[in-house]
């Protein structure tokens, strides 16, 4: 396997982690609102996240930026609580194909900008796996396509099971991005508190 395969699956395997499941949440509150019907939007959106991360990404890898993980950490969550509870407000169009709706056009740069911040959460791990290489453009470029793929499973997955649930089994559009909404905004909140607690239990042992 090359190291430009090795970094790929590295980058897969890291967006698909149960374990790290932060990302997936974010992509999941970025998709909740649409369905299979959706996908045009869905590509733009998402293209407006990877922009934003893989400037970060980048830029922390090498160096030119940098910010101590434990306020990455704590940023993340609150990039998914945001996406999540602005889904509350969410207005279904009249039309499935009319054109971007009112309702939605400030998710595009929303994602972007929390992009930068998802950028920095992914660069502490790849900065980890790569020491002290000298050449990083490839497992650059490797790992950041191997999070791209990733992502798009979850966009699918996602998308399909909305299609499944409102256009075949019948439940209320509004009640599926609610319910789903809700439960990732709970576990959001749970990694905040998780994270709190831990910060606050290293400092009291370092005390």
């Amino acid at each position: 396997m090359s190291e430009f395969q090795a970094y790929l699956q590295l980058g897969f395997d890291h967006i698909t982690d149960s374990n790290g499941y932060d990302h997936i949440l974010f992509i999941m509150a970025l998709c909740t609102i649409y369905t299979l019907i959706d996908w045009k939007k869905v590509v733009i959106l998402v293209t407006a996240f990877t922009i934003g991360h893989s400037i970060t990404l980048a830029l922390a890898t090498l160096g030119l930026v940098s910010i101590k993980p434990e306020w990455v950490e704590f940023l993340i969550p609150i990039t998914i609580v945001i996406t999540a509870c602005l889904n509350f407000f969410y207005k279904i169009p009249k039309s499935s194909f009319s054109q971007i709706e009112p309702s939605s056009k400030s998710r595009y740069p929303l994602a972007l900008f929390f992009g930068l911040i998802h950028g920095l959460g992914f660069s502490n791990y790849l900065r980890a796996l790569l020491g002290n290489e000298a050449d990083i453009v490839n497992p650059l470029l490797g790992f950041n396509i191997g999070l791209e793929l990733g992502q798009l499973i979850i966009v699918f997955i996602v998308l399909s099971i909305a299609f499944v649930l409102i256009e075949i089994v019948k439940i209320q559009r509004m009640s599926w991005i609610n319910i789903l909404s809700g439960i990732i905004v709970g576990m959001a909140l749970s990694l905040i508190l998780n994270n709190a607690l831990f910060r606050s239990m290293t400092g009291m042992a370092e005390n």
